[in-house]
């Protein structure tokens, strides 16, 4: 019982150090990569056969198909990308997943020590950021096979178990109840490669004879392909509660993993024949991880290669299967480009950030143009809507901040994406106070109309010069996030000078029609209200221009 229990604690110790070692060698990875993952997610909305280049490549920086699978996810479901570009991806990440496998099947046993302490030593001398992230990614490397090792030290005594060796016999005769262990597996630990690496390290245990493995690459490809299905679940849980393509996405996955299992479940014995044939020739014991790395690494391209060219059929199946449905049409408060789902990739999660930005700006700039048509008529309707609107823009500022604040709690952005969120932060806060003052402006005019305030013809038509001109900014300032174009911030500038000098020669000739009798006094203070808020918003304007002059969307 003892030495039972010794085997449990030491397997899924483990497995809690290769599980660390591999998510903080992702987490690390990216941020070696910064800005370079922004190019590798360029690619995944280009077509769909980069879609599989970029799935890959995506896979083997996070280390992860799943991580891979819920971003792409994600995209399709803000509409980022098509459905045929998401199952493209789909395609990719279950190649680039099979990299962890290839690395674990080197036998770097006599210097695990030297990559965590020269990892250590890289992250704890370097000044630089990047340097750190290297450092830390080679000895985020060490954890992982320091993990493998002590999975592998704790197996040898399963070798000689009667009772593991007769489980063993049963599922080499019965491959459906390898393939049920396999996904079961995944199932629990979340993770196919963390699965694969313990039946890596199973398989390399001897057998009675200290040459052939305990397991046999015939009675480990079984597992392999279970593996390949557990790790869809975590795709179809992504996809919970999101729209139809995301919902296709997920399953396009399920129905990739699925089909290659109901393949090559039939082919068992010639498919081992194969691996034996393209692998390093050597005793069973030694050789059995990089066949099971080069089996799944085959698996996933043979699968490939036969659904890519069927891609528009893998589409109108998932399409088929999952139907159009009616959805209640979401708030316009809510967010609906950001995923809670992706706050563990920064790059990706970004991304959704800027394009839920730019809405929140388009939200703002339509406040703006139904201001400036108060001045022109005492509309109540138009005022009620006003405010509304400006509630909903304020709404999904809040939602933008909120989740940027889970993202940078997660502590997997490099300096760079935080100075890119934090700027973020400040054109929120100029959206937020633009949308607060038209709302201020709406009661200042409802006030008006509700005591019949009746402002001079000069007035009014000074005051829609103003909102024109408040107008004219704003534009040119969101004409500078989109664009990034430098001499918007110039024309600007004296458009805000151009206000100042209204508003100052606007005050000056209301207090001379009051002096004269035309206007009353008691329309004093609304009058200088509206023209305060004006010159507010036309300061947001210069701050979103300068704001955006430094980063770009």
């Amino acid at each position: 019982m003892k030495d039972t229990l010794q085997i449990l604690f030491g397997l899924l110790g483990g497995l809690a150090v290769f599980i660390f070692g591999m998510n903080m060698m992702s987490e690390c990875l990216q941020k070696a990569a910064g800005e370079k993952m922004k190019s590798i997610l360029a690619l995944l909305t280009k077509n769909p056969v980069m879609g599989v280049l970029a799935g890959a490549l995506t896979t083997a920086v996070l280390q992860s198909s799943s991580a891979t699978t819920v971003m792409a996810i994600g995209f399709v479901s803000a509409g980022l990308m098509s459905l045929p570009q998401a199952v493209s991806i789909i395609l990719g990440a279950n190649i680039g997943t099979t990299m962890t496998a290839q690395i674990i099947a080197f036998k770097i046993s006599d210097y695990i020590y030297l990559f965590i302490f020269a990892g250590f030593a890289v992250s704890y001398i370097a000044k630089t950021e990047k340097a750190k992230n290297i450092g830390q990614t080679v000895f985020a490397f060490g954890l992982l096979f320091l993990g493998i090792e002590t999975m592998g030290t704790v197996m040898k005594p399963l070798a000689s178990s009667p009772f593991f060796i007769n489980m063993i016999d049963k599922v080499s005769d019965i491959p459906v109840l390898g393939v049920l262990a396999g996904t079961l597996m995944t199932l629990v630990v979340q993770s196919s490669s963390a699965t694969i690496a313990v039946l890596q390290n199973f398989a390399s245990q001897p057998a009675a004879d200290g040459v052939s493995s305990i397991l046999g690459l015939a009675g480990a490809i079984p597992f392999l392909l279970g593996d390949n299905v557990g790790t869809t679940i975590t795709a179809l849980l992504a996809s919970i509660g999101q729209a139809k393509d995301a919902k296709r996405t997920a399953l396009a996955h399920c129905i990739f993993n699925l089909s290659g299992c109901f393949l090559f479940i039939w082919f068992i014995r010639p498919f081992a024949a194969v691996i034996r044939w393209i692998s390093p020739a050597g005793p069973e014991v030694e050789v059995i991880s990089r066949q099971i790395a080069n089996a799944h690494t085959l698996f996933n391209l043979v699968m490939t290669l036969i659904w890519t060219p069927l891609l528009p059929y893998m589409v109108k199946i998932v399409t088929a299967l999952v139907r159009e449905s009616t959805r209640a049409p979401q708030p316009l408060s809510a967010p609906v480009y950001l995923d809670s789902k992706l706050t563990a990739q920064p790059a990706a999660a970004l991304q959704l950030v800027e394009k839920e930005t730019i809405r929140c700006g388009e939200m703002t700039e339509e406040l703006l143009e139904e201001m400036a048509l108060t001045v022109r008529a005492d509309d109540a309707a138009l005022l009620n809507s006003i405010q509304r609107n400006a509630g909903n823009a304020r709404g999904l500022n809040e939602g933008i901040t909120e989740y940027l604040s889970d993202l940078v709690s997660a502590g997997s952005m490099t300096e760079e994406q935080a100075n890119e969120a934090a700027g973020i932060l400040h054109l929120l806060s100029d959206f937020d106070r633009i949308a607060l003052l038209c709302a201020e402006m709406a009661d200042y005019l409802k006030d008006k109309l509700d005591k019949k305030y009746k402002y001079s013809k000069e007035a009014m038509k000074d005051l829609e010069k103003s909102f024109v001109l408040i107008g004219e900014m704003y534009q040119e300032a969101f004409g500078v996030i989109l664009n990034g174009d430098g001499d918007r911030e110039k024309k600007i500038r004296k458009k805000k000078e151009k206000v100042l000098e209204l508003s100052f020669s606007m005050r000056k000739a209301h207090l001379e029609r009051v002096s004269k009798g035309k206007c009353s006094a008691k329309l004093t203070k609304p009058f200088q209200k509206i023209l305060n808020t004006l010159d507010r918003i036309s300061n947001s304007c210069v701050n979103i221009a300068d704001t955006a002059a430094e980063m770009r969307l």
